[in-house]
């Protein structure tokens, strides 16, 4: 059984812990924050378990095989750092690491070492990305044309990361587990609406080597929670709806055909298929 402690008991932080504490396969032996009232919080709901305001009090515990780390992403770096010297697998919130330099640094320490080192792109692991993947390897959608998130909702400000960092960070992961291709470049637009604060709206659009782009509008000023997504393929179409309770893809047989026969090639005669959902 896998002995886990948890740095972070604020947003994310009791999540980690109630799911871990649900698996047979571990247990949550310590939590560490800095706040006393929300270390109190999950005494009261896990009796038993050993709090520290410190956590290098947490990362010395030697019962402590593996470490969730949900804090501020300018504090994963180094927590994630001192967690692996320490001897302890690490998960870390999304994202991993405040610059590529400092994720490369925390993967070849994890490699050394012979450790486990994640972040938690949790959507990858949700049986309707993993049905989007399916369809699109079985070239289900045919040749792949175009991957459009809208993903947008009033708040979280966050105070050390935009939005992209955010949010647009789920579709990145989705589009690197689906598409299984590499980007050729990428161009970003923001604005911060908050003095003081990062970028709370943004456009992003990812190209990719042919006919295949990628577009992700990421908004925390929106009066309405969306989270919905659009890949469009030759043959078919997916719908991905988040926050659909039951029905989260939708798989469409719509789309354009083009006569290819040499009388309408100067026309390029172009055909509009609607089929089954």
């Amino acid at each position: 059984m896998i002995a886990v402690g948890v740095i972070g008991y604020g947003y994310w932080g009791p999540n980690l812990v109630r799911n871990f504490a649900d698996q047979r396969e571990c247990r949550v032996v310590h939590v560490a924050d800095a706040d006393a009232d929300r270390l109190a919080h999950a005494v009261r709901r896990y009796p038993g378990i050993a709090t520290s305001r410190d956590a290098g009090e947490l990362l010395a515990d030697p019962a402590v095989d593996a470490v969730a780390i949900a804090t501020p992403v300018s504090t994963h770096y180094a927590l994630g750092m001192a967690a692996l010297r320490a001897g302890k697998h690490v998960l870390i919130e999304k994202p991993l690491a405040a610059t590529s330099e400092e994720a490369r640094r925390l993967i070849d320490e994890a490699g050394r070492r012979g450790l486990v080192l994640m972040v938690d792109h949790t959507f990858v692991y949700t049986p309707a990305v993993r049905k989007m993947r399916e369809l699109t390897a079985a070239g289900e959608l045919g040749d792949l044309y175009y991957y459009d998130s809208v993903r947008i909702n009033l708040g979280l400000f966050q105070r050390d990361v935009n939005v992209l960092w955010d949010l647009a960070v789920h579709d990145l992961s989705i589009m690197d587990y689906v598409l299984q291709r590499q980007p050729a470049a990428v161009s970003a637009t923001g604005l911060a609406h908050v003095p003081g604060r990062p970028e709370n709206i943004a456009y992003m659009t990812v190209f990719f080597e042919g006919t295949l782009i990628a577009h992700v509008h990421a908004n925390w000023l929106s009066p309405v929670k969306v989270r919905r997504t659009i890949l469009g393929g030759s043959r078919r179409m997916i719908l991905f709806d988040d926050l659909e309770a039951s029905e989260k893809i939708k798989v469409y047989d719509r789309g354009i055909s083009i006569d290819p026969s040499p009388e309408s090639i100067y026309q390029m005669l172009v055909g509009y298929r609607t089929g089954d959902v």
